[in-house]
């Protein structure tokens, strides 16, 4: 399992960056793009608050921009990187033609995020507030968080609930929590299994899958745009989702699901695959791998000795600690999981 960042920098980060973080309501017509300091960036206005506000944008809020306001990315780039002038005037043409009230997302004065105005936020200091004490509780143990532009992520096991799929072939269960501030993606908790032999983490089942969506926040008439706050409904709506959410670590924590859990790897351990290149040739062009991704599979696979559909898929979930990125090494624990329910007919086509 890739380590990602020690649970005290994790806390450190999530109270630094819930200090620097404002959202704001914003009328399209009333916000503008310009050139400043050789960059493009967003002004508005926030009357009684400071005035006039000029933001660089993040990866993700341009790529946001480009998508609402229906300027190819790939020409949006282009102009970026030759034409930023006319980038301006294209971004201020479709913002005044095609007015929209919209939630936006900064931090660090920087804007993050270019969302819709019934976007909820659910944000990573609340989820890792109400989801520690609980992991605690379950005496479950933090082995690995990351915070990446876009997700955010807490992976933990527990020594209560394991089994063996072989003799000293041992297995944990435990627990993915991952959440998205910047419409990345819905916050999830899911089942985790931890193979204690290569230290291994393999992403099963979803418990809890939320999008951020929730009521209109903007239908009423605003002049500029104005700091976004939770009123008390929505506070007390957050406090029962975070209950909801922690309520699932139990269903996730259940030994009865494990021993199912266990039971699927056993069976996958008993398939027999053909020639490894052929078999990892199949699973990259399945789950979207890049050449050194297939690479690295194939490498754990002939060293792990085991050409099973277990082996296969502990290949893939070995090969995500050598990715850079945090999210897709998740993403690859992911796809291990989904190698275990591959149906026998799927490989019978390779073994044919």
């Amino acid at each position: 399992m890739k380590q990602g960042l020690a649970l005290q920098e994790m806390a450190t980060t999530l109270e630094a960056q819930r200090a620097s973080k404002k959202d704001y309501i914003i009328d399209t017509r009333s916000a503008y793009f310009r050139i400043d300091d050789g960059g493009v960036k967003l002004g508005f206005n926030v009357p009684g608050n400071d005035g006039a506000q000029l933001m660089a944008l993040r990866k993700t809020a341009h790529q946001q921009f480009a998508n609402v306001l229906g300027v190819p990315k790939v020409y949006y780039d282009r102009m970026m990187e030759d034409a930023p002038d006319l980038l301006v005037t294209n971004l201020n043409h479709w913002m005044e033609a095609q007015p929209k009230t919209r939630l936006l997302r900064t931090m660090d004065n920087q804007v993050r995020a270019f969302l819709s105005d019934r976007y909820r936020p659910l944000d990573n200091f609340d989820l890792a507030n109400a989801m520690l004490p609980k992991l605690m509780e379950l005496e479950a143990d933090v082995l690995s968080t990351g915070i990446t532009e876009d997700r955010f992520y807490v992976k933990a096991v527990t020594e209560r609930i394991q089994g063996e799929v072989a003799e000293g072939d041992t297995i944990q269960a435990g627990i993915a929590i991952s959440n998205s501030e910047v419409g990345a993606g819905a916050l999830r908790i899911e089942e985790m299994d931890y193979r204690l032999v290569c230290l291994n983490g393999m992403i099963r089942e979803v418990a809890v899958r939320r999008a951020h969506l929730g009521r209109s926040t903007g239908n009423d008439l605003i002049d500029g745009a104005r700091e976004f706050f939770r009123d008390d409904t929505k506070q007390l709506e957050d406090a029962a989702f975070w209950n909801k959410v922690k309520d699932s670590a139990d269903a996730v924590f259940d030994q009865g699901r494990f021993n199912n859990r266990l039971q699927e790897y056993f069976l996958a351990s008993q398939v027999a695959l053909p020639a490894p290149t052929k078999v990892v040739d199949f699973v990259a062009d399945r789950f979207n791998m890049v050449e050194q991704e297939k690479e690295s599979v194939l490498a754990h696979l002939i060293q792990g000795g085991d050409l099973s559909a277990w082996g296969v898929a502990n290949a893939v979930t070995r090969a995500s600690q050598d990715v850079e990125d945090y999210s897709r090494a998740t993403e690859l624990e992911a796809a291990g999981g989904k190698v275990i329910e591959l149906k026998p007919q799927e490989w019978e086509k390779i073994v044919a």
